[in-house]
């Protein structure tokens, strides 16, 4: 037996292992799984080298609770270890197993297929407990008396004596502290494992299940029977891990199902990522149906290291508009035992998340290239995970507006933003060259807009997206001589202004009289009064908002922008007063309530055309009709 002193630079690691190693304790039975997966796999690989020339046999990881004796016991029966190796790899913290291990087999072992640090890693184990106890036999041993017996109580004196072990393999034993016998409870210790292990590659069991089967023979009526079965925690060969030849969309349908049970909807498409230069990379991504409103999406996409989970908050790893999509990323470079912060800065992660972004927008194109027709079908559903992508990610926006497309609400056609412009350039030009594309917010509210417009000639878009005032902006930022104007934000004649000018039949004194009178009476800030001379088949009057203010509002209300707080804006509308309409002249001829009258009603029905008019102004003038009517 020897006893002495664990190797840290710390007089006492175990408290800061306690308190900063591990935000979660539960990372412990990851770290524990990780370690045990990781030493069957090299016993593997050394039996594929011819050096190992044992049976395998079973190599399933046990994962034992003894709530009698506050005991959790994790056992393999994997390499193993020697006395010496238990004082070079448990006592000298610094080493790592599978740093070591790889070194003496480079070039014969596929980079990152040992994935747990047999050091700090299992030093998390004293989170949880109140002492640690490893028993362990070389898989180089014959003699089941050449077994090691390691134990410590959290102090940096540990023990270590031989023992005797009939199988080859290690035995990690918990003793679960006071403070942590939650970890005694079987439904959590799987449900633990069905988060951090379901996809690692060795099986693991822990305890039972029960399974209805058939015990009758062969042509007898079926009896079935209740029996125990071992359960088997994990799936090893995950389809992230094979290649796509291998998987029909229905194989893909179920893995999707597997990783989001409570889902329904079939993903619209996938993306399999394979890749193993310049960085090791695989991983499926499924593109789900985002509603408009881009509600919180509950299902993530869920971060691995050689299978095993990470985590699935990826904001800052992978790109923004890439958190709204589901599946699996896997790479055996990105870093597992360190803070998300650290994973955000970490270079390999960085080009991982660029190359990632290359893909996806490979992929989009590829389809748009091989059946427009399916891809603006599938259009209104993965519109706002492109629009995002567009407005965040530059090298994005280049490779997307090849395949990002208008719906025009004209003649229901999808376009390119290339093929757009060609489309409206000889009608939709305005004096200063500028290609003015027409849009509507909401096809139903705006209608009559819409039915001016076309009634022109022009074109109009729908752009309903909650980031709709973000991508305008940035299409204006990067496209050249082109200008979004929504189609009831002003005159037609003022959105694409190209010179020409209609004659009131009002004089001017007649014009400034009308405006006064109409400003006395509303007699609101609310309202800025506009003259101009319009068609004498327009509307009377008509309610405007100004194209930068409400773009501006919008921005603010999404976040971002550099407009945060416009939000706060008091509400201001353009009220323009058509000079040319029979209403302005009788405005003019009439007095008191009665000239009063005809400005409200027809600034009512203004904000009736806008759906501006709610609550008790809606009211009174529903009362004012009925009045009128009889």
């Amino acid at each position: 037996m020897a006893t002495g002193k664990i190797n840290v630079s710390a007089d006492n690691i175990f408290p800061i292992i306690k308190k900063f190693l591990y935000s979660d304790h539960e990372i412990f039975l990851r770290e524990l799984i990780s370690n045990a997966v990781d030493a069957t796999n090299k016993l593997k690989t050394l039996s594929n080298l011819g050096e190992f020339k044992g049976e395998l046999g079973d190599l399933t990881i046990q994962v034992h609770i003894d709530k009698k004796k506050k005991q959790l016991r994790i056992v393999d029966r994997g390499i193993g270890m020697t006395h010496d190796e238990v004082q070079k790899y448990i006592n000298d913290v610094a080493f790592s197993g599978a740093e070591e291990f790889v070194k003496q087999y480079e070039g014969k072992v596929e980079k990152g297929a040992m994935i747990g640090h047999f050091g700090l890693g299992f030093y998390s184990s004293f989170m949880v407990s109140s002492q640690v106890e490893i028993k362990t036999r070389s898989w180089k041993s014959s003699d089941d008396k050449e077994g090691a017996h390691w134990s410590c109580d959290g102090s940096p004196e540990f023990e270590l004596k031989g023992c005797t072990k009939k199988d080859r393999g290690t035995e990690i034993i918990l003793h679960i502290d006071s403070e942590s016998e939650d970890f005694l409870e079987e439904f959590k210790i799987k449900e633990l494992l069905k988060k951090y292990a379901r996809f690692m590659s060795i099986p693991i069991q822990c305890g039972e299940k029960e399974e209805r089967v058939n015990v009758a023979a062969e042509g007898e009526e079926a009896k079935y029977e209740t029996v125990k079965k071992a359960d088997i925690i994990n799936e090893t060969e995950p389809a992230w891990t094979k290649k796509p030849s291998e998987l029909s969309d229905e194989d893909y349908n179920k893995f999707y199902k597997a990783l989001y049970p409570y889902t329904f909807e079939d993903p619209l498409f996938h993306i399999h990522i394979n890749v193993d230069y310049p960085f090791d990379l695989t991983g499926i991504l499924f593109f789900p149906k985002i509603k408009p409103n881009m509600e919180l999406q509950k299902n993530k996409i869920q971060l691995y290291q050689s299978q095993v989970f990470i985590t699935d908050n990826v904001e800052g790893i992978v790109p923004d508009f890439l958190t709204l999509l589901h599946g699996v990323i896997d790479s055996k470079d990105i870093p597992l035992n360190v803070s998300r912060s650290y994973l955000q800065a970490d270079g390999n992660v960085k080009k991982i998340s660029g190359h990632i972004t290359k893909k996806v927008a490979d992929k989009l194109e590829e389809m748009f290239k091989a059946d427009r027709a399916d891809f603006e079908a599938k259009w209104k559903d993965i519109s706002v995970i492109i629009e995002y992508g567009m407005v965040t990610e530059e090298k994005f926006y280049e490779r997307a507006k090849k395949f990002n497309l208008f719906k025009s609400v004209i003649d229901d056609s999808c376009y390119t933003m290339e093929e757009y412009v060609e489309k409206i350039s000889a009608l939709q030009t305005d004096k200063d060259g500028q290609r003015v594309i027409l849009y509507a917010s909401n096809a139903d509210a705006q209608h009559s807009y819409i039915q001016k417009a076309k009634a022109e000639g022009y074109d109009v878009i729908l752009l309903e997206s909650p980031i709709a005032g973000h991508s305008i902006q940035k299409f204006e930022g990067s496209e050249e001589k082109v200008r979004f104007a929504r189609v009831d934000s002003d005159l037609l004649d003022k959105l694409i202004p190209k010179g020409d000018e209609r004659t009131s039949i009002l004089t001017d004194k007649e014009v400034e009289s009308l405006k006064s009178h109409v400003e006395a009476a509303l007699n609101s800030k609310t309202y800025t009064v506009r003259t101009e001379a319009l068609g004498s088949d327009d509307a009377p009057m008509l309610i405007t908002i100004p194209e930068f203010m409400r773009r501006m509002k919008e921005m603010s209300a999404t976040g971002g922008g550099g407009f945060m707080g416009m939000g706060d804006f008091p509400v201001s509308y353009d009220l323009v007063v058509n000079t040319n309409h029979p209403l302005s002249g009788k405005i003019l001829q009439s007095e008191g309530e009665e000239r009063d009258g005809l400005i409200a009603h027809a600034k009512d029905l203004a904000l009736l055309q806008q759906n501006l008019l709610q609550g008790e102004a809606l009211t009174t003038f529903v009362n004012r009709a009925m009045e009128r009517l009889v």
